[in-house]
């Protein structure tokens, strides 16, 4: 029920109210509103792929691939056993751009004008300033590169030959590569489609010609306040329920959101106020969750999903949201330097019935279609029940399928008692256990 507080109500003329929420039911709608709640019992089709991108609002892009690429495995986690090809074709069709958003990520057709309008506000990201300063270093060779795209039509960087070795690291690319990159931050070039994985670059104006639904001048056109308003509202909505310190950064905005710029978006009815059980300051949810939202309240929000989580989840990529939501504290570990892990190089979140309830590192060994488990570990203060570790067997269990990995192989389990657990689940289901 709403209590009495700052917040106002979405029928003028009435008292201001606030909902109030205990952690557990703001966790529910935050995974409510990102497509982790519950467990779809249809099989997944090709229209899913847009509309859980279309939910989260953006999909980022990573390229390791120890198991699944982070934007397959974070549709896999709300989508089930879905065809990673879908996502391919998505851009490949101008249903999806590619753009710099959060990171590099794919968006919705709909919403690309919005980032080309804002990308003059990104000029403080790394992606701009190394582009433009590559360009006044290299003017000539990437107006060069530029005019043979345009007269190729398309054009990938392993189209261009590299003389000599670099030495090896993220950055250690040719050339042309950065060139493309470049004129791909700047605008000048977008992506086509990708074929594995790598970008086909194409002339923005012939991707723009073909983008479903057509690229609308009017949004492009916006000015600096209303693009920064639109992308408040879309991380509020897309986050489900948030303090207003966590909102710049789903789109990396700059300055930070606080209380004052979101006041005429309550009062508006665009934002409803919350209170949080143990939250510092007030939570806010955009109007088109308010049925969730008081079915939040009213206890009628029922987590049952248990999946795996990319790093590089929207659920997880923050922090300090993470922490404060769901008690889980999680790094990125891949680019810490071995002997520093605590947990391994590229680890899973494990999700469970609304909770984190552990981590696992993971590698996909594709050519041997094992599923390696490096090590498994609940969190502190977890009570492991008989309903988690078959729920938690069968999530790994259905991931290892998926990536076409079906035979497991288990190393370490924090309980160590765990793993007999474990593996007792998969042979009872496939004779999956190693």
């Amino acid at each position: 029920m709403p209590v009495q507080g700052r917040g106002t109500s979405q029928s003028s003329g009435t008292t201001p109210s606030v909902f109030r929420l205990s952690q557990a039911q703001a966790r529910r709608l935050q995974l409510s509103a990102q497509g982790l709640l519950g467990s779809d019992r249809r099989r997944a089709r090709r229209g899913d792929v847009l509309a859980a991108i279309e939910r989260m609002r953006l999909l980022q892009i990573d390229t390791i691939h120890v198991v699944a690429r982070s934007p397959y495995l974070v549709l896999y986690s709300r989508l089930g056993g879905y065809e990673p090809d879908w996502l391919d074709e998505a851009l490949a069709e101008g249903r999806l751009a590619e753009c710099w958003a959060h990171e590099a990520c794919f968006v919705p057709a709909v919403d690309y004008p919005l980032h080309r309008a804002w990308s003059g506000q990104r000029a403080g990201h790394w992606s701009y300033r190394s582009a433009q300063r590559e360009h006044r270093e290299r003017r000539r060779e990437m107006d060069a590169l530029l005019e043979q795209v345009r007269a190729a039509g398309s054009a990938r960087a392993a189209d261009f030959a590299r003389e000599e070795r670099a030495a090896s690291g993220w950055w250690s690319w040719k050339p042309e590569k950065r060139w493309l990159e470049a004129w791909f931050a700047l605008g000048e070039l977008m992506v086509a489609r990708r074929e594995r994985f790598q970008r086909i670059y194409a002339p923005a104006e012939s991707v723009l010609a073909r983008l479903d639904p057509p690229f609308d001048p009017a949004l492009a056109a916006l000015g600096a306040d209303a693009l920064r308003q639109r992308f408040v509202l879309d991380s509020v909505r897309a986050l489900g329920v948030c303090m207003a310190r966590w909102i710049a950064d789903y789109y990396r905005l700059k300055p930070a959101v606080d209380e004052r710029e979101l006041a005429p978006l309550l009062a508006s009815g665009e934002l409803i106020e919350v209170a949080v059980d143990g939250w510092p300051a007030p939570g806010y949810v955009h109007r088109d969750h308010r049925s969730t939202l008081e079915q939040a309240v009213a206890g009628r929000l029922r987590a049952t999903r248990t999946t795996l989580l990319s790093p590089f989840d929207p659920l997880v990529w923050d922090r300090a949201r993470l922490r404060a939501m769901f008690g889980f504290d999680y790094a990125i570990e891949c680019y810490t330097p071995a002997p520093k892990r605590q947990y391994g190089y590229y680890v899973l979140p494990i999700l469970h019935r609304g909770e984190l309830v552990g981590r696992l590192d993971a590698k996909a060994h594709r050519r041997e279609g094992v599923f390696e488990v490096k090590s498994l570990h609940l969190e502190e203060g977890v009570r492991p029940t008989p309903r988690l570790w078959a729920e938690v067997a069968a999530a790994i269990a259905a991931a290892s399928r998926w990536h076409a990995t079906p035979k497991i192989r288990l190393a370490r389990c924090r309980p160590a008692d765990a793993a007999a657990t474990l593996r007792a689940h998969w042979r009872a289901v496939a004779g999956t256990a190693g």
